[in-house]
This record gives structure tokens, C-alpha cells and sequence, in this order.
């Protein structure tokens, strides 16, 4: 494994009873490299990135992050603190305070000083653009609200690799851009980002490589703008076609 590559996955397979899922997925990723994994529903985006942070074991295959493997065991909690994941829905703690949610797991799992994680808490809800909220309880704020919250939250354990799993397909449609945007100034900022999302706008503005995934398998990867232009298989072309006559 190469030292620029914060994660690889070699041969991953994975079946859930007969429905097999991953049929053998081979992906490198570079530090600060920002992919997004398209491809129809059902074709294992989901289940690849939980594979990454261990939420899944794969049934053969391996998967390194940072150099140490991702496997079950007593080192997958530390490895898992390093690796943000933001999913469809927010996840936050209702009866705890917006920053009370960010605060929670530096103190708890990384034993981050109290007063230190609360002004680090309020720095992040800065970035994400609702430092006003940060008293308020998850129910008082919107869905675009609450996913930037979550985000931020994922952010407060300093990770080396944030996980997107469809981010923004549970927001109504004014609130799509809003974590868009926070997403795309972590880009900027050299976050290893992996996202999958059906945004393909955010995709060709934001992505360096678009890896679509169709049947378990990686069936193409390259530039956006190349794939959009120019896509090889069949199943890639049908996909590029249903998103720009949507």
C-alpha cells in the first residue's frame, strides 16, 4: 500500500442471505481525494461504505484504512473515532442541545476537556452557518439544519476521512444546497471525502473521481467530467441519460 492512499479496498465481497451485494470491489483512495459513488439503487454504494468504517464486515476481501486493517476486533473503535460518517437521516440526540450533540463524543470518546469540545463545538456550528443554533434542540431546526448539525458533529472528532451516504436525499429541496455547500468548502479545504449522492451537479463540480457502481462491481471511474461526456458501458450511458433528462 502506498502512503498517499488513506484507503484501499481489495476483493470485497459481501452477500446478505442470496442477494449478493459487492461482487468483488477493488478502490483506492488518495488523501484529500474527493469520490462520489453514483449508480442505480440496490447496487451496494450503501454497504461499500460501511464496510469502510467496519459497520460492515465484508465476506472476503480487505480493506485498509490509514495502513491498519478494517476488520473486527479491539482496534475498529479507535480506527472508527478517525473516519466521520454523515448518513441520510441526522441521527442527532433529541433531548440534548445542538451543541450538547457535538460536544458528546470528543469528551466521551476521545476524553477531549469539556470547555475545550464546547468551543470547538461552537467553531464548527460557525462553519457549518448556524452558530445561532447552538442551544436549540434538534426538533426546532430544519431537515438542511440538522444534516449541517450532524456534519459538524462528525467534524468535531477530527477525522481523516469523511463518509457521505446520500446526504441529502431525505431534505426538501431548498435545503439541498445548504449542505452542498458545506460539503463543497470541506472539499476545498482537502477533506478525504467519499460521497454517494444522485447530486451529479455536486459531482462534476466537486469530485475528482465519479466511480459508478452497477451489480456490485465497479463498472467505470474516472474525471466527471469525462463520465458525464463520455461514459463506456451501457448501464453507465442509461445512467448518465435518466440524470440529465430528469
Amino acid at each position: 500500500m502506498s502512503d498517499q492512499n488513506l484507503v484501499e479496498l481489495q476483493g470485497i465481497h459481501k452477500a446478505f442471505g442470496d442477494n449478493v451485494v459487492l461482487a468483488g470491489v477493488d478502490l483506492s483512495v488518495a488523501r484529500g481525494e474527493v469520490i462520489v459513488i453514483a449508480g442505480p439503487s440496490g447496487s451496494g454504494k450503501s454497504t461499500m461504505l460501511r464496510c469502510v468504517n467496519g459497520l460492515e464486515t465484508p465476506d472476503r476481501g480487505e480493506i485498509t484504512f490509514d495502513g491498519r486493517p478494517v476488520k473486527p476486533g479491539k482496534g475498529l473503535s479507535a480506527l472508527r473515532a478517525e473516519i466521520g460518517f454523515v448518513f441520510q437521516q441526522f441521527h442527532l440526540f433529541p433531548h440534548m442541545s445542538v451543541l450538547d450533540n457535538i460536544v458528546l463524543a470528543p469528551t466521551k470518546v476521545k476524553g477531549v476537556a469539556r470547555d475545550a469540545a464546547r468551543t470547538r463545538g461552537q467553531e464548527l456550528l460557525e462553519r457549518v452557518g448556524i452558530a445561532e443554533k447552538a442551544h436549540q434542540f434538534p426538533a426546532e431546526l430544519s431537515g438542511g439544519q440538522q444534516q449541517r448539525v450532524a456534519i459538524a458533529r462528525a467534524l468535531a472528532m477530527d477525522p481523516k476521512l469523511m463518509l457521505f451516504d446520500e446526504p441529502t436525499s431525505a431534505l426538501d429541496p431548498e435545503m439541498i444546497r445548504e449542505v452542498l455547500d458545506v460539503m463543497r468548502d470541506l472539499a476545498r479545504e482537502g477533506m478525504t471525502m467519499l460521497v454517494v449522492t444522485h447530486e451529479m451537479g455536486f459531482a462534476r463540480e466537486v469530485c475528482d473521481r465519479l466511480v459508478f457502481i452497477d451489480g456490485g462491481l465497479i463498472v467505470e471511474e474516472g474525471p466527471p467530467a469525462e463520465f458525464f461526456a463520455n461514459a463506456q458501458s451501457e448501464r453507465a450511458r442509461e445512467f448518465v441519460d435518466k440524470i440529465i433528462h430528469h
